[in-house]
């Protein structure tokens, strides 16, 4: 990594600097908090690490956040895992959600929008009315403070509502999308123990209706703690015998009760990819989620009562609870329903002009899908409303920075995110106030201790290490289900550092303070002691036009060596001959590392993804390694569990 300065990208004008919900944050906590009024986001951010407790204070105060019991202290406990927030409190998220129905009874708390592209508004006066019914409704079903509530639901307005009402009661909301099978829906929900089932009868996705009515039929019968399944006609069935009717539970006029829980009351539970294993059952809390994402949207990402969100995303990636977050501050979120590229690839440009959004965020697989696609969003489509693309997922190579310049606006502010379903939040990404450095995620998130550590814990800069977080975040795990004695949690992130959160990813903290992450750490591809995130030959290998996708894994063996092949799919009509392979290893030799050219190039028939969308490098490892398909991976958790085949034949093939 190199400690020269480039010129940014972008840089965002004085008057953008001055409008900015953080600057006016920033100059009201000096007032009132003793933060640094000078000296910009770098002492803002020193401020927030170094005086933690007042820092978070300060931002419960400047969103005005209400709570129904004070609290005794801001932090009762701060050693992780186990840090104790805003002990004595009491509040309630779905209040804050709906807080904008109150000045904004008109205006559009949603908009959706489904693979027609037409969208349909739902007002906040509406949204409101609707969540008080049916969580009237759901406490005549006997649902109580604790108990849990599941969603089969599509990005569909009917999920949001759902999860609203469920919060507004104190019961704890969980969700998968319906492209999930059963067994997977399974893996997650017979965890929690669900009492409620919120289902549709099926979804719409690339132009065609899929039935989802026998998937649910098998829930309701491996669901024993089931009181009570509410059916969403979504593509217009009846209801199935005992299923409540969606419309009926949500027609009253009735104001919603909000029930006020402790601060670290369960709100959701969110689920690992489960790759190994039955997936990890996150359980995040009201008020840690409520303060996190409050500070997280309304600060980092500059959102209020004018701003249009849209992000790309299904009701099983922590992105659709971050996007329901939206309505905290009183911003209109857009929710899609279908394909993200449907019928072409540069759809989500057109759902983004059709709705005004003003942050639009996808995935860094999309982008570079346009950009191999030859997608002109700027010439195709209205976009001057977005003045923010935001990109998670996976990280964004230095390409895809200079495609959203030339072909969306050389005057855009582009966020490339990094953060993990673990804390439903962001370490380290968007800053509205800072410049934009290609391949370079802006800085670490306020509050949040981001830093690169080497293997024997010291911090390094400008160079790569681990992502630690040495303070608590308030929306770290409270705990995950079915973990009594919390070992699950202890040994998911704090076994290698005790006492500092430990990611798993490899990330290289710059010297100018903003971050490089390079792909996870438990996939390094680590040659003669130099390592290299997957990403980064994901990004080289996959300019290649005959390259659709790549995996890339590094193999320790029984006898000391290190076997590193390469997997390429490649694109329809191209073929793995000598010319292509001496491209491939030239392009890793001379644009990444010699010692990183791979040992073999494989031509696959797919690259295998968890459900969420990511590669599965570390079960294909495992597979590589011996380890039987039954072990290496859990099924329900894979896209495609034929391609995995494939690495489990070629093990044994090779012996």
């Amino acid at each position: 990594m190199s400690t020269v300065n480039p010129s940014p990208l972008w840089q965002p004008t004085p008057e953008r600097i001055a409008h900015a919900r953080i600057t006016k944050f920033q100059a009201w906590a000096a007032e009132h908090h003793g933060a640094p009024a000078h000296g910009g986001y770098a002492a803002l951010h020193r401020w927030s690490v170094d005086e933690l407790d007042t820092f978070w204070k300060a931002v419960t105060e400047w969103f005005d956040v209400r709570f129904s019991t004070p609290y005794a202290r801001v932090l009762g406990d701060r050693s992780m895992p186990g840090a104790e927030w805003f002990p004595g409190a009491t509040l309630n998220y779905a209040e804050h959600a709906l807080r904008a129905a109150g000045t904004r009874a008109d205006a559009p708390a949603l908009l959706y929008v489904d693979e027609t592209h037409e969208p349909t508004p739902v007002s906040w006066s509406e949204l409101r009315r609707q969540v008080g019914s049916l969580a009237a409704e759901l406490r005549a079903l006997g649902v109580r403070p604790g108990d849990r509530v599941s969603g089969y639901l599509p990005n569909v307005p009917q999920a949001v509502i759902a999860l609203l009402a469920t919060a507004a009661v104190g019961a704890v909301w969980t969700s998968c999308a319906p492209d999930f099978g059963a067994r997977s829906v399974l893996d997650r929900f017979q965890q929690v123990e669900p009492v409620v089932l919120f289902t549709v009868d099926g979804y719409r996705y690339g132009g065609k209706e899929h039935d989802r009515r026998d998937v649910v039929a098998q829930l309701r019968g491996e669901l024993p703690s089931l009181r009570a399944v509410v059916h969403i006609p979504l593509l217009g069935t009846e209801a199935p015998e005992g299923a409540l009717d969606w419309s009926t539970l949500t027609s009253a006029d009735v104001d919603p009760v909000f029930e006020p829980v402790p601060f670290d009351h369960p709100l959701w539970v969110l689920y690992s990819s489960g790759t190994t294993g039955l997936p990890k059952a996150i359980v995040q809390s009201q008020g840690g989620i409520l303060v996190e994402h409050l500070k997280q949207l309304g600060l980092h990402c500059d959102l209020g009562t004018e701003d249009r969100f849209f992000w790309y995303t299904s009701t099983g990636w922590m992105m659709w609870n971050f996007l329901v977050s939206g309505l905290l501050t009183g911003t209109t979120i857009v929710l899609y329903d279908g394909s993200p590229g449907h019928p072409d690839t540069g759809a989500q440009w057109r759902i983004a002009e059709r709705t005004g959004a003003t942050l639009f965020g996808t995935s860094a697989a999309y982008v570079m899908a346009c950009r191999k696609a030859d997608v002109h969003p700027s010439r195709d489509a209205d976009l001057t409303r977005v003045r923010c693309v935001a990109t998670t997922g996976s990280p964004l190579p230095p390409d895809g920075f200079r495609w959203l310049h030339d072909e969306v606006s050389e005057d855009l502010w582009i966020a490339s995110v990094s953060g993990g379903t673990d804390v439903c939040s962001c370490f380290a990404g968007a800053v509205p106030t800072l410049p934009v450095y290609i391949g370079e995620l802006q800085a670490a998130g306020l509050g949040t201790d981001l830093q690169s550590w080497d293997a024997s814990g010291r911090p390094v800069i400008d160079e790569v290490g681990e992502l630690v977080v040495t303070n608590p975040m308030p929306s770290m795990p409270v705990r995950f289900w079915n973990d009594p004695d919390g070992s699950r949690y202890h040994d998911s992130y704090f076994d290698t550092y005790p006492g500092v959160w430990r990611h798993g990813d490899w990330i290289t903290v710059t010297s100018r303070d903003s971050v490089v992450i390079h792909g996870r750490s438990d996939s390094t591809l680590n040659r003669q002691g130099v390592r290299m995130g997957s990403a980064d030959i994901y990004e080289a290998v996959e300019r290649l036009p005959e390259i659709k996708e790549s995996l890339v894994i590094g193999v320790e063996q029984p006898d000391g060596g290190y076997w590193m092949p390469l997997f390429v799919h490649l694109a329809p009509g191209a073929e793995l001959d000598e010319a292509l392979l001496d491209r491939i290893k030239r392009t890793i030799r001379e644009q990444l590392s010699p010692r990183h050219v791979p040992d073999e190039v494989i031509e696959v028939p797919g690259v295998p993804h968890t459900l969420t969308g990511k590669r599965i490098e570390v079960p294909v490892k495992r597979l590589l390694q011996g380890t039987p398909l039954d072990k290496a991976v859990n099924a329900g958790s894979v896209d495609d569990v034929e391609l995995l085949k494939f690495y489990e034949r070629l093990a044994r093939e090779r012996g």
